[in-house]
């Protein structure tokens, strides 16, 4: 057992064999995190004094992070008593997961790939979940994440589930699935979600595909509206195909909505390079960032080089499943 020291003066214990963010989350800490495999980086931190080893690989993190003290908390395990640089997001709400049974409502073609997924929830369970955060389905063994469309003011949860050639789940979900069918669901994991940045003038919402699930929860949340209000410009920048790909838009006209589509360009451009066209100060900008974890990574790179705080920047990669 050893102790773990954050920045905020908070501490917990955590196993010799355990994950950083698996020891919190036991302990009723919790510590940004999303694909829980090492693959993304939403759980790097820096590690300012003891040891830690790896339990896995840690496809997530660079040479240069690795030289600079930096680990993938995931899928590290304490070696000692550790200082770390990082703080408990408990103060939002957030909380350990439950797990719930769930019933399709309502099966909805969207796309030639996606499809939008109505769930409903037993009216005696509550499925707490903070707008930006994914949950995970279980059916037949296989567990799959998804980030909840939905707000958690919604009587039921939504989906938007795109169709990956040979993957089991997308066989389900595209050849098998039907009203009624009885699932169990996992809610909620991942601390994507809005922060409090008082000191920033420009919110930047960046999606690729159904990345834009989480994205569409921050900004329908009632929740959310004193946060949003608080920016000069709230900027969505979505990545797809064509024009048709486009399936929804947001309601309100304080954001600027821009849709980048890659086949109607003669030269194919990226949400990462339409960002470079707003022509923002980005020391007083935060964004935040789902899908493709390519156009994450680009994104973060750019922003950073432009005097983006590091503090600044949040993602959600969707990382290909095991």
């Amino acid at each position: 057992m050893h102790k773990i020291h954050l920045k905020d003066g908070k501490s917990f214990d955590c196993e010799a064999h355990e994950s950083l963010v698996g020891g919190a989350i036991r302990n009723g800490v919790f510590l940004d995190h999303s694909c829980l495999k090492g693959r993304c980086s939403s759980c790097k931190l820096k590690v300012t004094k003891g040891e830690t080893q790896p339990l896995s690989g840690e496809l997530g993190l660079s040479e240069q992070d690795k030289e600079e003290g930096y680990i993938l908390s995931c899928v590290h395990k304490p070696s000692s008593a550790l200082w770390i640089d990082a703080e408990d997001l408990s103060a939002y709400g957030i909380s350990k997961y439950k797990t719930i049974p769930a019933k399709i409502q309502s099966i909805e073609k969207l796309t030639e790939d996606i499809v939008r997924i109505v769930l409903r929830t037993p009216p005696t369970i509550k499925k707490f979940f903070i707008e930006g955060q994914y949950l995970n389905v279980l059916w037949g063994g296989i567990k799959r994440s998804y980030s909840i469309a939905s707000t958690s003011q919604d009587a039921m949860l939504e989906l938007f589930i795109k169709n990956y050639k040979g993957g089991q789940m997308s066989a389900y979900w595209f050849g098998q699935a039907k009203p009624e069918d009885l699932l169990r669901l996992e809610i909620a994991h991942g601390t994507f979600f809005l922060r409090n940045q008082s000191d920033k003038d420009v919110l930047v919402l960046m999606a690729t595909g159904t990345g834009i699930a989480p994205l569409k929860s921050i900004l329908s949340s009632a929740q959310n509206r004193d946060k949003l209000k608080a920016f000069s410009r709230v900027i969505l920048l979505w990545g797809m195909r064509t024009q048709n790909d486009i399936f929804w838009e947001p309601q309100s006209d304080e954001v600027e909505f821009i849709p980048v589509l890659s086949r109607e360009t003669p030269e194919k451009r990226y949400v990462q390079d339409r960002l470079l066209e707003l022509g923002l100060d980005f020391s007083r900008a935060v964004i935040y960032a789902c899908g493709s974890n390519e156009m994450i990574e680009q994104t973060k790179g750019i922003a950073l080089a432009r005097n983006l705080a590091p503090n600044s920047f949040y993602s959600d990669a969707f990382v290909a499943s095991d």
